[in-house]
């Protein structure tokens, strides 16, 4: 990885996002880096006829070192240089050698190969180390966002701290003398449990014929709400007390309906379908509640004992409170689908909804394009924070105007597109409307370069012509800003800066 930081990668300059104050705040690592030259190497690699990404790196460990020194850290959050013991990011930069060393590769050949297959997202585990030389083991997850200016030049990847898991986890794989010390002192709640009666259930239907137990369950619901009834907890260690925030083992077992709610249910099902089918090691992802009824996001490990194979009379159930992760994730999402200058959706987004109402056969839908006027004019008098205020108030204006199923998307620089579904012209008429006085009203409250679009609107009702759609409300949005360059007197030269086609410009 290139240790080297640019000033020109804070936040808000040419890194060319605007982060809010939780990338800051949040309880997880976040880190932002620029993998553009990565995405080069990776065009360079396939034009030279490399399909198999894995076996390259592996041939020659140069190959992944190569990989991994292109990719550039461009910032880091509060909670980043608290997990590496670090006072500043200046430090951790010149530092990075130290903090990315020995068996760190191999958790980015995992990362490189999901970007290869064409992922915009990755996921593994890595091992890092503090300034102090300790050894972290981490889980990392990282989301490719919007292009500023070249491909894969903004990637946000969050980490998170397992390394007392897996230490915990490796010293009962050394020692099982030390078996009852990690279940009572282990980070995570641990459950032992009694599964023998589902056992029996489950050779019950054997025996009267059930082959298919899926469809047993969709008829037969209420056998999810038997087997629960049927498991027998033997022991939950204090971890399990405190993150269910339960006074006592009395209180957390006399409570277990409340903390496995419906959703738990659900979860249970695809479970009990893992145990059907001889899967005595499963994991997914679950919710519960806390005795208080806080909603948790749990990753759930299930194993059934060793010895114990023929009976389920001990199964092991790690629960892990993921809910700061889930949020984490919520965020690297909602990065993915928003502008976050304006807190409308991107253009990734607008494309994606445009191919789905094509594959649900929506019709009619009404499309506004709108462009903002005179923003290269304030930019060029007032700066580049100003022509910004006038973006984020365009934003300000479409997130109050347009509900769902509508969407408002900034689309380009100053250009916007508003999706309309089953609205016809007269309704869609009625939502421009609402947008120009909007407009007004919110020109009476602030000062500085007036807000004004130039607008075009068109309805289809052919699915499959939505792109046309979008490009005959272009063409008029383009008639419009040519009329207003017009009535305002505008020069032939200050049109064609104004982003007019050519001809339209010439007209100016």
């Amino acid at each position: 990885m290139n240790t080297q930081e640019t000033p020109d990668a804070q936040p808000g300059n040419e890194a060319g996002i605007h982060l809010p104050d939780l990338f800051q705040a949040s309880p997880m690592a976040f880190w932002l880096e620029d993998y553009s030259a990565l995405y080069d190497k990776f065009q360079q690699l396939r034009a030279a006829g490399i399909s198999d990404l894995r076996a390259w790196l592996l041939h020659d460990r140069a190959n992944l070192t190569e990989c991994a020194g292109l990719m550039r850290v461009l910032h880091v959050n509060q909670q980043t240089l608290k997990l590496y013991q670090a006072e500043s990011q200046e430090i951790l930069m010149a530092r990075l050698s130290d903090v990315l060393r020995d068996d760190m590769l191999d958790g980015y050949l995992e990362e490189l190969d999901q970007l290869w297959q064409g992922e915009n997202q990755f996921h593994g585990l890595t091992v890092n180390y503090t300034l102090g030389g300790q050894r972290l083991d981490l889980s990392l997850k990282g989301v490719v966002l919007a292009d500023a200016v070249r491909p894969w030049d903004r990637v946000l990847v969050t980490m998170e701290d397992v390394t007392e898991l897996q230490n915990l986890k490796r010293q009962a794989e050394n020692s099982a003398r030390d078996a009852r010390e990690f279940f009572q002192q282990a980070p995570v709640s641990l459950w032992v449990e009694d599964f023998s009666a589902i056992r029996c259930l489950f050779a019950d239907l054997r025996k009267i014929g059930v082959t298919d137990f899926r469809t047993f369950l969709d008829v037969h619901p209420e056998f999810v709400y038997r087997c629960m009834q049927e498991i027998r907890v033997l022991d939950v260690n204090d971890y399990t007390l405190k993150m269910y925030k339960a006074s006592s083992h009395a209180e957390l077992l006399s409570r277990l309906n409340d903390i496995f709610s419906d959703e738990a249910h659900v979860s249970f099902a695809e479970q009990l379908l893992d145990l059907w089918d001889g899967r005595l090691f499963h994991q997914r992802e679950v919710q519960n509640r806390t005795v208080q009824g806080d909603v948790m996001y749990i990753h759930l490990q299930l194993s059934v004992f060793q010895g114990c194979e023929k009976s389920w009379s001990k199964v092991l159930v790690s629960l892990t409170d993921i809910t700061a992760r889930k949020k984490a994730e919520a965020y690297l999402e909602y990065l993915g689908q928003h502008d976050v200058l304006t807190q409308l959706k991107n253009r990734s987004y607008f494309v994606d909804e445009l191919s789905r109402l094509a594959r649900k056969h929506t019709a009619p839908v009404a499309m506004i394009a709108l462009d903002l006027n005179n923003l290269k004019r304030t930019n060029d008098e007032s700066g580049h924070s100003a022509g910004d205020d006038l973006l984020r108030r365009m934003g300000e204006v479409l997130n109050k105007v347009v509900d769902r199923p509508g969407h408002a998307a900034r689309i380009g620089g100053d250009e916007f597109m508003v999706v309309l579904p089953s609205m016809e012209e007269p309704a869609a008429q009625a939502v421009l409307d609402n947008i120009r006085s909007l407009i007004e009203l919110n020109n009476q409250y602030y000062s500085g370069a007036p807000l004004t679009v130039s607008v075009g609107m068109a309805v289809c009702r052919d699915p499959s012509r939505l792109e046309a759609a979008m490009k005959q409300a272009d063409a008029a949005m383009y008639a419009d800003k040519l009329a207003y360059y017009q009535q305002h007197g505008r020069r032939q030269d200050e049109a064609a800066a104004a982003d007019l086609p050519r001809e339209a410009a010439e007209g100016a």
